[in-house]
């Protein structure tokens, strides 16, 4: 249970042993004014139920006014109270406890309020008593909510279940919340929906990042693939290179060999000239 509805039960608590006494109409309209005065009661309903205030209503009017005015008190607000005539006359406790629960009601419905409706609606002088009436109702427990005066007007931003439910209203209240659930229900399946777009959208997103992965990975391996090949052949120029390298000073070598046996055949052959020379000198002085 809500802590500000909780301690508005404990302090209407007494009023409703208290009740079981007043069996005189004047002992039950007594206590409705107390009930009504207390700083601290702002629901009213088990009050409201208890048979010797129900008696009121068959009372004569001067006592079964009072019993109009607890249900302005639990239900009501402010304007209905003074478009109701023959009422009591309120005092400034209970002038206050009952535009505190007519602005209750009235931020239940509205989460902005300006300043000129609420002075309208809670029939206050001027901008200063409307703003002490939010404060007092802020530190109160009744409403969360911020004053904006420059822009004159209140923002609400939550409210204390602190008012009671009119007689007859719970059909009323069956068919809002069910609208409320038709509502959610289109909200949750939008959300769904929207949900399962964007999964949609990243499992796409995910395909082609995989999808460019793969078209890199194959165009890395086959470029990997094409340097290999490259460098092999490019290892394969290069041996035989060295092969046919190493004939070209081989034959270089052979070539200058060759060169130097012709050179000393030809010396050779000069010396035997001479050495034949000799001979045939020989042979003539011999003969």
């Amino acid at each position: 249970m809500d802590p500000a509805q909780q301690k508005a039960l404990n302090a209407l608590e007494q009023y409703t042993l208290l009740s079981k006494s007043a069996t005189s109409p004047r002992a039950a309209a007594d206590l409705i004014t107390q009930a009504t005065s207390s700083p601290n009661t702002y629901v009213f309903a088990e009050l409201l139920q208890t048979p010797n205030i129900q008696s009121l209503r068959t009372a004569a009017p001067e006592y079964s006014r009072f019993l109009t005015l607890l249900e302005s008190f639990s239900w009501g607000t402010w304007a209905q109270y003074t478009s109701t005539p023959d009422l009591p006359q309120l005092s400034e406790a209970q002038s206050l406890k009952l535009r505190q629960l007519s602005l209750l009601s009235l931020s239940s419905s509205h989460s902005t309020l300006t300043y000129s409706y609420l002075l309208s609606a809670l029939d206050l002088p001027n901008t200063r008593a409307l703003e002490d009436l939010v404060i007092s109702s802020i530190y109160g427990g009744l409403i969360t909510a911020k004053l904006d005066t420059l822009a004159q007007c209140v923002d609400v931003s939550s409210v204390s279940p602190l008012r009671d439910l009119k007689p007859n209203s719970v059909p009323q209240l069956i068919a809002i919340l069910d609208d409320w659930n038709v509502r959610c229900a289109g909200v949750l399946s939008e959300i769904e929906g929207q949900v399962s777009e964007v999964r949609a959208k990243a499992a796409e997103r995910k395909r082609r990042e995989h999808e460019q992965e793969g078209i890199f990975d194959k165009a890395l391996n086959e470029e990997i693939m094409k340097d290999s090949r490259n460098k092999a052949a490019g290892k394969r120029g290069a041996g035989d290179g060295e092969s046919v390298g190493g004939t070209e000073p081989d034959r270089g070598e052979a070539m200058d060999l060759d060169e130097a046996f012709g050179r000393g055949g030809q010396r050779n052959a000069k010396r035997g000239g001479k050495f034949g020379g000799f001979t045939g000198l020989g042979k003539r002085l011999g003969g």
